[in-house]
């Protein structure tokens, strides 16, 4: 049925029909029926306009309602004669029912094997089952029926069904509201104009009417654009302007960042000494370019041909302290000394080595670099792995004699007055740059080779600079003069009663643009070291790129540099009458602040913001602004090593080559718009302040070399102390330098009122007994030298940890005994292993080794050192039997 109609001439005429028959309505049998009786609602009185017979129940369509529990039909039958199915006891109120109705002819009974839902149900005549068809002589029209299991259920409402024929609406005048561009909306007015003026046809360009419905249409584009503009950069989420994002992020604390340049070391092979190469200005490296050579002059030919070429340009660091870099001959190559032996080799982890030759001129914190420089195989230079390289600070040179400070450090085995003496340079760094690898320093190549003695398979080398991506234009960059004040607006809140509304001047806008991208942004140091605070000049200011006095490591590997790291400053100067400082934002500067923001859209182009007078400071009208800055910026300096090969300078002394040993480091892109949508919702969920105990513990953890840490909170007689233990990486005790390092670190987010103590976490040492079965083919005594490697508490030559390494552990960490049954099995020669004995040395447990595993407190850490030195920090037995 698809449509209702409001009278019911169409039963009436089937009615009087002579053929054709229909439902005229049907009922269900609730309320006649007593309350208990289970027949409720499952028996249907579907009445007809005229008597009817044979119907049967494959002639019926029931459907409706819950599938799952949808009424099925039991049994069809007339109402008269009588069915024979209502003479059963339990039949006996329907049979009541039925024998009491009126014309029963009409009347056709149908039981339901369940009660329907509150849903609208359709009672559908058909043929047969194959064939859905109505009945013959049966009107398509009144052959089914909707109805409902509970219109007798008690209800608020109108049982009636009410359906509402719609009207049509009202017309509307033909106006195309999605018209948002110049030609629709000159349609649109012409075709208005049509409209009110009938008799006016003129469309001429020259024609007065299409000139002003031409201007309308422009200022209307012009004005939808704006309003379409600025509902985009309205939201994070659909906002397209890179700055538009950055100032939705900075609402929620999130600073975008704009990327950062790389940072990698360069080794100069110089034929004269050369003193103080950052004096020299316009120094600057390019990467490979063919043609050209080693060493190029400033604004040569060959400067201008490499320009051309967009070579990677990198410049030196510089050090705003009274700290020189010189280059000197005997540094382009320095072996390293064995002392008369063969095959030797500088250790993993390596703090010290000794040097060939007198080398006076090298100082404390100067750079070294050891490099593997032949393959210890071969011999041959092409087979040297390019990867051995590392660079160290030095913090300690030896280069003379004890006995007498004016003669050269010599070996003493010979110095023997006949042969002339070895004269050696003993070096010392830092443990942060203790060597990452072995470095192989003499060695005898293999058979293949004929079996040769060789020398300097490794070497140091100085005359290294620390240079940074970036080139810095030569030229100032005029950015223009601040406007003059032309525009002002009336302010009739001021103004009093009767007189004239005063004029408030609308301050002009100052928004200048970078010629050249990318703008370098670089990173500068928030924490430097007391050598250096003793050595810096008070006029050269706090921010430094880096430490000279620091380890070499902490020069490439950066901090973070996502939006959390505001120590990433734009590379920019601006000339002008006062003297500007770039910061990330304006929130902190007060109203005489003279501070500027560069804000960097998606393409790398870079603006200038300045303050409002309330927030930073405004630039005065009239005053004009020249910029003097560097370009290159984000990964695409983060070069591979020995690409570096030009060097421009005007230094004295002939450049003899140049390189990168190491990669560049620390290049980041630029945030998309993408990272910021997703990263700044979710910036404000980082806890910056330290409230409860796991507060303090995860505060604690962020800083290096603290492995794990616990805050427990005290009452120590006035307030409120925070003791902190601290679980430090290798087991390092806590020295008072690194509890200062601690303290200076949780300051900044210790709640008011707490004071702040560190510990040392409360050691448990154990006592662990096996008895291992060895296999007939391998010696006890290689078997026992394996378990007690891994079983041990070193770090093994492979670079795997012991069972029990203090890295291993933790605070309040339970020890089982499957990793240990696991890693006594690995050992080669292990053919089986019982655990005799597992548990605290502090207490006799002897269930431990049956429950299979031992817990410790909240502050404790287990250990099992087996040093035979200081038993009482565990201590490991092996019993072996079996093997040879």
């Amino acid at each position: 049925m698809i449509y209702h109609c409001c009278d019911q001439k169409r039963r009436d005429a089937v009615n009087e029909h002579p053929l054709l028959n229909g439902i005229d309505y049907l009922e269900v049998v609730d309320r006649e029926l007593p309350d208990k009786d289970a027949l409720r609602q499952k028996t249907l009185l579907l009445r007809f306009l005229k008597p009817v017979a044979g119907l049967k129940t494959e002639n019926l369509i029931l459907s409706g309602g819950d599938p799952g529990r949808n009424p099925h039909i039991q049994w069809v039958e007339p109402a008269s004669p009588l069915p024979q199915k209502l003479s059963e006891p339990e039949e006996i109120n329907v049979k009541k029912i039925v024998t009491a109705l009126d014309h029963p002819t009409h009347v056709l009974l149908i039981r339901v094997d369940a009660t329907g839902d509150y849903s609208t149900y359709r009672l559908q005549l058909r043929r047969s089952l194959e064939d859905n068809h109505p009945p013959k002589d049966f009107d398509p029209r009144l052959a089914e029926i909707e109805f409902s299991f509970k219109v007798e259920c008690p209800s608020d409402f109108d049982c009636k069904i009410e359906t509402f024929c719609q009207k049509e609406p009202q017309a509307l005048p033909d106006i195309n509201y999605l018209a948002k561009d110049y030609d629709s909306f000159r349609r649109l007015l012409l075709d208005r104009l049509t409209h009110l003026v009938p008799d006016w046809r003129e469309r001429s360009a020259a024609d007065i009417g299409v000139t002003i419905a031409e201007v309308l249409a422009y200022v209307g584009d012009h004005l939808s654009y704006e309003q379409d503009a600025v509902a985009t950069e309205a939201y994070l989420e659909t906002a397209r302007k890179r700055v538009s994002l950055r100032r939705h992020a900075l609402l929620v604390d999130y600073h975008t960042h704009d990327g950062c340049n790389a940072r990698t070391w360069v080794q100069l092979q110089v034929d004269t000494d050369v003193v103080d190469l950052l004096q020299t200005k316009g120094t600057r490296f390019y990467t490979c370019i063919p043609g050209l050579p080693w060493l190029i002059r400033p604004d040569s030919n060959d400067d201008r041909e490499a320009l051309q070429q967009k070579p990677t340009v990198f410049e030196p660091v510089p050090i705003p302290i009274d700290y020189k870099i010189n280059l000197f001959q005997a540094h382009n190559h320095i072996s390293i000394y064995t002392w008369g032996d063969h095959n030797c080799c500088l250790l993993k982890g390596s703090t010290k080595a000794t040097l060939v030759g007198h080398l006076p001129k090298l100082q404390v914190g100067d750079l070294l670099l050891f490099e593997e420089v032949k393959g210890p195989i071969t011999g041959m230079t092409e087979d040297a792995d390019a990867t051995r390289r590392h660079i160290v600070r030095l913090t300690a040179v030896n280069s003379t004699s004890t006995d007498d400070p004016k003669q050269p450090l010599t070996d003493p085995l010979y110095n023997d007055p006949s042969t002339a003496p070895r004269t050696i340079t003993e070096v010392a760094w830092a443990s942060e740059d203790a060597l990452p690898f072995q470095f192989c320093v003499s060695a005898t190549t293999d058979k293949g080779h004929g079996e040769k003695f060789i020398e300097d398979v490794s070497v140091a080398r100085g005359n290294l600079v620390l240079c940074d991506h970036g080139m810095t234009l030569p030229n100032e960059e005029f950015l223009g003069t601040v406007p003059t004040i032309t525009q002002s607006y009336r302010n009739d809140s001021l103004a009093p009663h009767c007189a004239s509304p005063t004029q408030d001047p609308v301050p002009p806008r100052f928004y200048p643009k970078l010629a050249e991208s990318p703008l370098t942004f670089v990173e500068y140091l928030d924490k430097v070291s007391p050598e250096f605070i003793k050595r810096q000049k008070p006029e050269q200011g706090k921010k430094v790129l880096f430490d000279p006095y620091a380890p070499a490591v902490t020069w490439i590997n950066r901090k973070d540099t996502t939006a959390k790291n505001k120590s990433v400053i734009p590379v920019i100067r601006l000339t002008s009458s006062e003297n500007w400082e770039p910061v990330n934002d304006l929130l902190n500067s007060n109203a005489d602040g003279q501070y500027f923001v560069v804000e960097v859209e998606h393409d790398g182009t870079s603006y200038l913001r300045f303050g409002n007078d309330k927030f930073g400071k405004r630039p005065n009208s009239g005053s004009s602004f020249s910029a003097q800055y560097r370009i290159g910026n984000g990964r695409a300096g983060n070069i591979g090593a020995d690409t570096i090969k030009h060097i421009v300078t005007s230094a004295d002394g002939i450049i003899l080559g140049v390189r990168n040993p190491l990669p560049a480091y620390g290049g980041l892109d630029p945030e998309t718009a993408a990272q910021v949508r997703r990263r700044a919702p979710q910036a404000f969920r980082t806890q910056e302040r330290a409230v409860t105990t796991d507060d303090y513990a995860e505060v604690t953890q962020r800083l290096d070399g603290v492995q794990r840490a616990a805050a427990t909170l005290r009452w120590t007689g006035s307030w409120y102390t925070v003791f902190i233990t601290v679980d430090r990486f290798g087991g390092v005790p806590l020295d008072q330098a690194f509890k200062d390092k601690l303290s200076q670190h949780v300051e900044q987010y210790r709640m008011a009122g707490h004071d702040l103590e560190f510990n040392d976490p409360i050691y448990v040492s154990l006592e662990l007994e096996m008895l291992v079965c060895v296999k007939a083919d391998y010696f006890r005594s290689d078997v026992r030298k394996g378990l007690l490697n891994v079983l041990g508490s070193r770090r093994l030559p492979d670079g795997r940890l012991g069972v029990f390494h203090s890295d291993n552990l933790s605070f309040g960490q339970t020890v089982f005994l499957g990793p240990i049954y696991a890693a006594a099995h690995a050992v080669a020669g292990v053919a089986s292993v019982q655990i005799t004995r597992f548990a605290r040395k502090d207490r006799d447990d002897p269930h431990s080794a049956e429950e299979g595993f031992l817990k410790f407190g909240r502050l404790e850490i287990p250990r099992l050192e087996n040093d035979p030195n200081y038993p009482d920090h565990g201590v490991l037995r092996l019993q072996l039997v079996g093997g040879k």
